[in-house]
């Protein structure tokens, strides 16, 4: 190795203090200017008082992502100052605190600079973040910040004692899929938390999750003495599916009709989640031709009920079926939170809550949401759809991984939950980390070492959602011991720097 090679790497020279000062003073005005257009525009919408300040800090952020800072950030490390990594939930008093250090370090005149912001205003977006997620999931406990939610199997309608080790290993909340199980079951369910909570004199919030919109197999017809669909297989998806014709094909009933006539030749269509993979070859007189492009080697069983996916296609569908609107007549009566599924526009998000407000008594208090995002559309609109629901109500974000991976292909969704995270903490919006959360664990009792890893990124939201399987409840309890660990090593995006007593 020659010495050149061997020297530090150094991405440039330490820039001048003046010229950095300058820099972020330049980058504060625009981000001030651009940010309060936008707040502004947002205005109107923001009934809540005590989103106000959240949504202004939104504004700015946005306007601060849109540049990008890398060479900046490198700029002010050497200078000992934030490299501004972490400014999510306090834009401007963050920017502030650098450029004051900086006017400082330049014998700037301080009536020339910001104000330096005190202790209060500058974790004043934690400390709001913190209130939102009390408010949405309850108290924490003592020893932990991150919350566990956890799905109820139907079991839990006749199975107190479950209901009760769930709550004792570690839940905080717990799930209701309206997608599954009929009312008089969630009624037991509710019955059995609320017994368990008193019991044990601990709050557990109860979230009712709306099915929504997802297009799924009704009826499945495969052709003669055949059972797996294999690759270069044709499927044909219908809205109503025929009796024996083109028996050389499979044949599949889509639950939402409307989506065969969206759809064009060529467009990805992932069935199962993600098991099968097809395209479009194109559009029948029953419906559309798919050709199947991926699948085992051995194929795959198309099941009744799976799931389906259209990542390349615009689809026009109600947020909100008749199912749910029959659904929310219960929801609004015994939930505490409400999940809305595949909601993708402020305009799905304002009819949800023209919908509560319909079943709301006069009294009662707002209903929280908790959006779930799980499109490529949802992320888009993402901050309009924050500010239109946290405008009203109380808000939640769930990074729904399962869909959204599927949606966005599996090799975006690191960065597209990290992204989602961002948002929220810059609007101060609580956030649920959620699908196959020690999945192995809960179905097999013997967790993967990934799973593990995975967990620990829960540390940067506020909840995490297990779902259920026959070994839940040591599910719970294995991931309790690990939130409570990491809690020591990793808050949100910043490692907290815990003696360490390995070595």
């Amino acid at each position: 190795m020659n010495s050149q090679s061997a020297r530090p790497w150094c991405p440039l020279k330490l820039l001048d203090a003046s010229e950095l000062l300058q820099r972020l003073i330049q980058l504060r005005r625009t981000v001030v200017r651009e940010g309060d257009k936008l707040y502004q525009a947002w205005k109107p919408n923001l009934k809540r008082r005590s989103f106000q300040d959240p949504a202004r800090n939104l504004a700015h952020y946005l306007v601060l992502r849109h540049h990008d800072l890398r060479d900046l950030q490198t700029a002010l490390m050497p200078w000992g100052l934030s490299s501004l990594g972490r400014l999510e939930s306090r834009v401007l008093p963050n920017l502030d605190a650098v450029i004051a250090t900086l006017g400082l370090i330049c014998r700037e005149p301080p009536d020339h600079l910001p104000s330096r912001p005190s202790l209060v205003d500058f974790f004043a977006g934690a400390q709001h973040l913190q209130q939102a997620s009390d408010e949405l999931f309850g108290p924490p406990r003592i020893d932990r910040r991150v919350r566990i939610l956890v799905t109820l199997p139907t079991a839990a309608a006749t199975d107190a004692a479950l209901v009760e080790a769930l709550l004792a290993g570690g839940a905080d909340c717990v799930r209701i899929n309206c997608a599954h199980d009929r009312p008089d079951q969630w009624a037991a369910m509710i019955a059995k938390v609320r017994q368990a909570a008193i019991a044990r004199s601990q709050s557990c919030k109860i979230l009712m999750d709306l099915g929504g919109p997802k297009p799924r197999l009704l009826r499945v017809i495969p052709p003669n003495q055949r059972d797996r669909l294999c690759a270069g297989d044709f499927l044909l998806l219908t809205a109503h599916l025929p009796l024996g014709e083109h028996a050389t094909w499979f044949q599949a009933q889509c639950s939402i009709p409307e989506i065969l006539d969206q759809i064009q030749p060529g467009d990805r269509v992932w069935i199962d989640d993600g098991k099968i993979g097809a395209v479009v070859e194109l559009h029948h007189p029953e419906g559309v031709l798919l050709r199947i492009v991926r699948s085992k080697p051995q194929g795959r069983r198309l099941k009744v009920d799976k799931g389906l996916n259209f990542p390349d296609s615009e689809l026009a569908i109600a947020a909100l079926t008749p199912k749910d609107l029959q659904d929310l007549d219960f929801v609004a009566r015994h939930a505490d939170l409400v999940g809305y599924s595949f909601v993708q526009s402020a305009a799905d998000m304002a009819w949800l809550q023209q919908e509560l407000a319909l079943r709301r008594a006069s009294t009662a208090p707002l209903l929280p949401i908790i959006a779930k995002i799980e499109t490529p559309k949802a992320v888009r609109n993402l901050p309009e759809m924050i500010v239109q629901a946290a405008g009203q109500h109380p808000l939640g974000i769930m990074i729904a991984r399962g869909d959204l991976a599927i949606e966005m292909g599996y090799q975006r969704l690191a960065e597209m939950q990290e992204e989602i995270l961002w948002i929220c903490e810059a609007a101060q919006v609580p956030v649920i980390w959620a699908t196959q959360v020690l999945e192995n664990l809960a179905k097999t009792g013997i967790p993967s070492r990934a799973e593990m890893s995975d967990v620990v990124l829960a540390e940067r939201a506020e909840c995490v959602m297990l779902n259920k399987g026959p070994f839940m409840v040591e599910a719970v309890k294995i991931l309790e011991d690990v939130l409570h660990r990491m809690q020591a090593h990793q808050s949100k995006k910043t490692p907290q720097l815990r003696a360490l007593k390995t070595w």
